[in-house]
């Protein structure tokens, strides 16, 4: 049972450092990326969607996306979405494709993104502290039913823990290199 728990623990924060990677995926560097789009929902058809499904999205240089949509009645609706959005582009639209110059970062902007991903990191934190909550809550609730003695809840802790910050450890190596790579010039 307390295995069960431990394993369950773990299952779910490596979903939570998986989260925050992906996270920090969507952050703007100074290199173009199609995971930028990925966060962008289009109004189009009546229905709110992810740009992925209304177009292709290419990398064709370093600092520029391209996107071609399956049906160009929609590409005012792209258009709109992208300049409503919080990565602060402009897209260009020729007819045919939208395409998405990614300037140079000021060392502003730099900041800016850097505490975005510091706020991502911790909210990864405080969901991996929340597994960690609810595991020794349902090791307190064995040991109260009496399915497990103390001492085996107290070793199931520590390794609860060591679990725990093994994964803040991941979130933080992650954070360091999304930083670095937001940082680079």
């Amino acid at each position: 049972m307390i295995d069960d728990v431990l394993k369950d623990a773990a299952r779910r924060m490596d979903k939570s450092v998986e989260a925050t990677r992906h996270e920090f995926t969507t952050i703007r560097t100074g290199r173009a990326s199609a995971a930028l789009l990925e966060r962008i929902n289009v109004s189009a058809y009546g229905t709110k969607m992810p740009i992925n499904q209304l177009a292709t999205i290419s990398v064709p240089e370093p600092r520029l996306l391209t996107i071609t949509p399956f049906d160009k009645g929609v590409m005012r609706d792209i258009e709109k979405a992208i300049m409503e959005s919080d990565l602060g582009l402009t897209p260009n639209n020729d007819g045919q494709l939208i395409r998405l110059p990614i300037p140079q970062l000021t060392e502003e902007r730099r900041k800016e993104l850097v505490k975005q991903v510091r706020h991502l990191a911790e909210e990864g934190r405080v969901a991996a502290r929340n597994v960690r909550r609810d595991a020794q809550h349902h090791l307190k609730e064995a040991e109260k039913n009496g399915e497990t003695g103390a001492d085996d809840v107290h070793r199931a802790e520590e390794r609860l823990q060591k679990v725990t910050d093994e994964h803040v450890a991941a979130i933080d190596a992650a954070l360091k290199a999304k930083e670095a790579e937001i940082m680079e010039v």
